[in-house]
C-alpha cells in the first residue's frame, strides 16, 4: 500500500486537502473533482439563496400545480400546500447531504465513494446522471421554444419554420447552457446572482398582470378531480412524494455546490431562504396564470412560454422571452449539467475532465430527447407529449433516488461520524474498498421492492410514497449492514479522525 503523504488542514471547521504527488497521480483524481481550497469557498448565504431562486423559477415549477390537480386529483389549495410542505421536507436531506461538501470541499461523486466504494460509486452516480441528462433535455426544449418565439417576433420569416425552428432553438439554447458550465463555478455563481432578482421581479409582474382577471376565491373553491367521497390522504401523500421527488436529484448532488460555501451556516441559511417560498410562489403563479389565461387570451394555456407568445405587443413578448431564456439557463446549468458532468468524470477522471463531461451530458440529453425532436421536425407522427414524459417517467424515476439520499446521510453522520480520510477517497486500495457491499445491499433492497410493486401491482403504497419509503428503508438497511460488515474487508479501515488532521494557523 502506498503511503499517503498528502495532508488535511483544519481551517475553522472546514477541511482543506494539501494534495501531494501520491493523490494527484492517482487514476481517481483530476483537478476538476479535487477538493476546493479555501480561496475557492466564496459562496455566501445570499449566493446559495440566489442559486435556489434561479433553479426554482422554471417552466416545470410553473406547471406543478396543474400536474397535481390533473394527475393526482388534488384541489388547488391542496396542491399548493403539498408543494410548500414538500419543499420544507426536502430541505432535510439537502442540508444534511451538503455537510461533507462544505466541510471537506468534495463533490457528490467523491462523497459517494465513502458509502458505495471507490469503483462502486459509479453506479449511483450514473443513476443520478441519467435523470439529470433527461431534465437537461426537457429544460432545453422549453428554452429552445423561447428562442424560436423570440426570433419569430424579431424576424417574421422565422415563424414559418414551425417545428424546425424549435429544433434549431433547442440546439442553440443547449450550446449556451454548456458554455456557462464549461466556464466553471464562478460563471454559474455570477449567472445565478444576476438572474435571481430579475426572475423574482418578472414573477411579481406576471402575478399583477393576471390578478384582475381571476378570482382566488373561485379558484380555491373548485372541486378536486378525484372521485367524489374518496379520502384525500392517499392522493395527497402520492402528490407530496412526487413533489419531494422533484428535487430528489439535488438532495443527492448538493455537495457539488456546497463545496464552494464559506461555512455550514451559509449553506443551511441560504437553502432555507432560497428554496421553499420560491417554489411555492412560482407554482402558485402557474395556477393563477393558467386559470386567468381563458380571460387573458381566450383559451386555457398551461405553458408560460406559449402564454406569453399570445401577448399583443412585440416589445413585451421579446422582453419576456429573453427573461424566460435567462430563467431556463439559470435552472438548467445548475440543476441538470453540473452533476452529470461530475458523475461522468468519476468514471475515469484522467480521461474525462470537466469540458468532456459537459459535452457528454449534452450528447446524452440530446439522445434522450431525440423522439420529441423528431416529432417537432415532422419526421415522425406525434406521440407521447413532453409534459407527459416529465410528469410521469422522470418524477417516478426520481423517486428511486430516495435510497441513495438515506444512505449518504447515515454513512456520513452515523457510520463515519463526520470524519473522512479525504486523500484515500482519491486512491485505490487505501481506507475505502473498491465496492462497499453495505451500500449496494441498502440500495438494492428498496429498489427491488419498488420494481416488485410496479411489476405485480402489489404494495402500491411502497411505490406511491417511494421517496419516503426508499430513503427510510435505505438508511435503516445501510446502518444495519454496515454494523454487520464492520469487521470484514468490504467495510475498510476506520477513516481518519478530525483530531488527527494537521492543524495550521
Amino acid at each position: 500500500m502506498t503511503k499517503i503523504t498528502s495532508q488535511m488542514v483544519d481551517r475553522g471547521g472546514l477541511i482543506e486537502l494539501d494534495v501531494g504527488n501520491d493523490v494527484s497521480g492517482s487514476s481517481r483524481f483530476n483537478e476538476d473533482i479535487a477538493p476546493t481550497q479555501a480561496s475557492e469557498r466564496t459562496w455566501t448565504k445570499w449566493n446559495i439563496a440566489a442559486l435556489w431562486v434561479g433553479m426554482s423559477i422554471c417552466v416545470p415549477t410553473y406547471t406543478l400545480g396543474g400536474v397535481l390537480t390533473a394527475y393526482f386529483g388534488l384541489s388547488v389549495g391542496e396542491a399548493l400546500f403539498a408543494i410548500l410542505l414538500a419543499n420544507v421536507i426536502v430541505l432535510i436531506p439537502l442540508t444534511l447531504n451538503a455537510f461533507p461538501g462544505t466541510k471537506f470541499g468534495i463533490p457528490f461523486p467523491v462523497v459517494l465513494r465513502s458509502s458505495f466504494g471507490i469503483l462502486g460509486s459509479n453506479v449511483p452516480c450514473l443513476v443520478r446522471a441519467l435523470v439529470g441528462c433527461g431534465w437537461f433535455g426537457i429544460q432545453t426544449m422549453f428554452g429552445g421554444l423561447a428562442i424560436h418565439l423570440l426570433l419569430s417576433e424579431l424576424v417574421p420569416a422565422w415563424a414559418a419554420l414551425g417545428g424546425i425552428g424549435e429544433v434549431i432553438g433547442f440546439f442553440v439554447f443547449g450550446a449556451m447552457n454548456l458554455y456557462v458550465v464549461i466556464r466553471g463555478a464562478e460563471s454559474i455563481k455570477w449567472l445565478e446572482t444576476l438572474a435571481a432578482p430579475l426572475l423574482l421581479a418578472v414573477g411579481v409582474g406576471l402575478m399583477v398582470w393576471a390578478w384582475p382577471n381571476m378570482s382566488m376565491t373561485e379558484l380555491l373553491a373548485q372541486p378536486p378531480s378525484r372521485p367524489e367521497g374518496t379520502s384525500v390522504y392517499g392522493y395527497f401523500f402520492a402528490g407530496l412524494t412526487a413533489m419531494v421527488g422533484f428535487w430528489a436529484t439535488l438532495s443527492l448532488n448538493i455537495p457539488d455546490f456546497s463545496r464552494f460555501a464559506k461555512s455550514q451556516k451559509d449553506q443551511i441559511v441560504g437553502q432555507v431562504i432560497g428554496l421553499p417560498l420560491t417554489m411555492f410562489f412560482f407554482a402558485a403563479l402557474g395556477v393563477v396564470l393558467t386559470a386567468a389565461s381563458e380571460t387573458l387570451v381566450g383559451q386555457t394555456v398551461a405553458d408560460p412560454v406559449r402564454l406569453i407568445g399570445y401577448i399583443d405587443s412585440p416589445f413585451w413578448v421579446v422582453m419576456a422571452m429573453l427573461l424566460i431564456i435567462i430563467a431556463t439557463i439559470s435552472t438548467n446549468t445548475a440543476s441538470n449539467i453540473v452533476s452529470p458532468t461530475n458523475d461522468f468524470q468519476n468514471i475515469a477522471p484522467k480521461l474525462i475532465n470537466q469540458t468532456r463531461g459537459v459535452l457528454m451530458t449534452g450528447a446524452v440529453g440530446v439522445l434522450l430527447m431525440g423522439y420529441d425532436l423528431l416529432q417537432k421536425a415532422g419526421l415522425i407522427p406525434p406521440g407521447v407529449s413532453l409534459e407527459q414524459m416529465y410528469s410521469n417517467w422522470l418524477l417516478g424515476y426520481s423517486s428511486l433516488l430516495g435510497p441513495i439520499a438515506g444512505i449518504m446521510a447515515v454513512d456520513y453522520f452515523l457510520i463515519k461520524k463526520q470524519r473522512l480520510d479525504v486523500p484515500s477517497l482519491y486512491m485505490d486500495d487505501h481506507a475505502y474498498p473498491a465496492i462497499n457491499i453495505a451500500g449496494f445491499i441498502a440500495f438494492g433492497v428498496p429498489v427491488a421492492l419498488t420494481l416488485l410493486s410496479l411489476l405485480t401491482g402489489t404494495m402500491n403504497w411502497f411505490y406511491d410514497y417511494g421517496w419516503f419509503t426508499g430513503s427510510a428503508l435505505g438508511a435503516i438497511v445501510y446502518y444495519v449492514a454496515s454494523r454487520i460488515l464492520a469487521s470484514s474487508p468490504q467495510a475498510g479501515p476506520a477513516p481518519m479522525m478530525v483530531s488527527e488532521v494537521t492543524e495550521q494557523p
